[in-house]
């Protein structure tokens, strides 16, 4: 990108390595330019639909002071912000093998946009690039023309605030940043350095022209939303934890960067109250009292009207002071967002899966032909092993809440909601068990043996003239031996018939003296 290059070696610009968190994908990276908070792993899932962003941002802050806004590019913006823009056109980002439309989809709007003034603030978010990443990777041949079209992009953006900038009271501001980065492989999402390591480019004529390329300093990605906010005259978002980027504001009076820095401390020592039950033994809030402190003092010097070299050595002093209490504070409410309540995720996890195996063990009684579902809940209340685990459950909770881990959400509820949780979970562990010891006692495929019921049989009921029929030895049974079913369902008994014979007698083989009792079951003769 040569016009840029340019313009970081001789141009009025400040570059710097944005540092993101991942998830490194594109909805949570949006809402950390605009929050300047720490998303979760949960807005991955979030990003295939992303809702409206209700949290307090940027966005909706300029809308609030009247900002005029433009959007072009990428439809996650829209999700996020419905009715925030004076105008906007979306662009779809799923149809990755297309790399060229969605461009020009925004490059489409720049003409009659640019030289428009009634809008203030103007947003592209184009897709071109990471779409040939995914296709191709980041050696892809299609690399280098797509650079060298967004490099043509810029040039032409800057030209147009170039001759507006005689117009305009205040100077314009042209942010070039990315919302992550590249892995080899061209995907995104991880925490590899090529991922979260993205360009963050800020030319102004404010700022004061260098000769030379410099080592780009690192920032935190976040730390873009309040460096905007204040060089804007917006408030700080409530929930953001990135802090001011010095080098941007480094033209202004001291006066006015120690104003910068004391809003922005502010911001943070609030939110560290609200995060933090102990923010005031955290050493950043200590600090910035102390610097807050030889602010007021410095600030009183000055409006009495002393301009001695001491004033200006203790204006850097409080300078200094700022500095460090805000990177403090920075750093501990990002590990504190970055530190996940284990033990009240394990304890919800172990009540999810212990639902879930007691609907598996009684879905198929559910399922079968009886109307109800047995669930031995009485038994397993009543029964010795119940209280056990309810009073180790209730052991472990104390052990927990006591240790390292007393600030987790769990620790926090009261014993009545803790004793019913531990009750809960020690009736289902119960109730599972005995309903798996059940099922173990009846292997499924074994049904009870039940004998056929018969009419008594009496040889005086048969004709004394007509011998009685008698099938093959094969198919007698004793009547003191019950005849058991197939396993898959026992066969109906079929009753014993009254039996018309003929008049002629039926031949069969002589009754063995020992059967005189059995059972005869013959179908009906005509």
């Amino acid at each position: 990108m040569p016009y840029i290059r340019h313009l970081v070696e001789r141009g009025s610009t400040h570059s710097f390595v944005a540092k993101a968190r991942p998830p490194t994908v594109t909805m949570p990276r949006i809402k950390a330019l605009t929050t300047g908070s720490i998303p979760g792993f949960i807005d991955v899932v979030m990003n295939l639909n992303s809702p409206v962003l209700l949290e307090d941002n940027l966005i909706w802050q300029a809308k609030t002071a009247g900002k005029r806004m433009v959007f072009y590019g990428d439809d996650t913006w829209v999700k996020l912000f419905p009715k925030h823009f004076m105008e906007y056109d979306g662009t779809t980002s799923f149809f990755v093998s297309d790399y060229t439309e969605v461009d020009n989809n925004v490059t489409r709007h720049l003409d009659s946009t640019l030289k428009r003034d009634d809008w203030d603030i103007l947003i592209l978010h184009y897709l071109g690039l990471d779409h040939i990443g995914h296709i191709s990777g980041p050696h892809s041949s299609l690399i280098q023309p797509k650079l060298m079209e967004m490099d043509d992009i810029l040039k032409k953006i800057h030209g147009s605030l170039i001759l507006k900038e005689a117009e305009g009271a205040l100077p314009y501001l042209l942010v070039l940043c990315g919302d992550h980065g590249m892995s080899e492989t061209g995907s995104h999402g991880g925490s590899s350095e090529h991922e979260v390591n993205t360009p963050l480019v800020l030319i102004s004529p404010a700022f004061k022209k260098k000769v030379g390329m410099e080592k780009p300093s690192t920032v935190e990605q976040v730390d873009l939303t309040p460096t905007l906010a204040l060089g804007l005259g917006l408030p700080i978002s409530q929930n953001s934890v990135g802090r001011l980027i010095q080098p941007v504001v480094e033209e202004a009076s001291l006066r006015d960067q120690l104003r910068f820095l004391h809003l922005n401390g502010h911001q943070l020592s609030y939110l560290l109250k609200d995060s933090m039950p102990a923010y005031e033994k955290e050493e950043g809030y200590e600090q910035f009292r102390v610097a807050e402190k030889s602010h007021g003092n410095w600030v009183k010097l000055v409006v009495e009207g002393n301009t001695s070299e001491v004033l200006a050595n203790m204006g850097k002093k409080v300078f200094k002071q700022y500095l460090e209490a805000l990177r403090a504070m920075s750093a501990a409410l990002s590990k504190q967002l970055g530190k996940y309540d284990m033990y009240s995720m394990v304890v919800g996890m172990v009540l999810v899966f212990q639902l879930l195996l007691l609907m598996l063990l009684a879905m198929p009684e559910a399922l079968s032909s009886a109307s109800e579902v047995d669930l031995p809940v009485s038994s397993a209340l009543l029964s010795l092993p119940f209280y056990l685990l309810c009073l180790l459950l209730s052991s472990v909770h104390v052990l927990v809440c006591t240790s390292a881990e007393s600030s987790c959400y769990f620790c926090s509820l009261s014993w009545g909601l803790v004793f019913g949780a531990v009750a809960l979970s020690s009736a289902l562990l119960c109730i599972l068990v005995s309903m798996a010891a059940r099922r173990g006692a009846k292997p499924p495929g074994k049904y009870p043996q039940q004998p056929i019921a018969s009419t008594p049989s009496s040889l005086s009921a048969i004709r004394p003239n007509s011998p009685s029929p008698v099938r093959p030895a094969a198919h007698r049974r004793s009547a003191q031996q019950p005849i058991a079913g197939p396993p898959s369902s026992p066969s109906p008994v079929r009753p014993t018939a009254q039996l018309q014979y003929p008049q002629q007698p039926i031949s069969s083989p002589p009754v063995p003296p020992t059967a005189h009792n059995f059972v005869v079951a013959v179908d009906k003769i005509n």
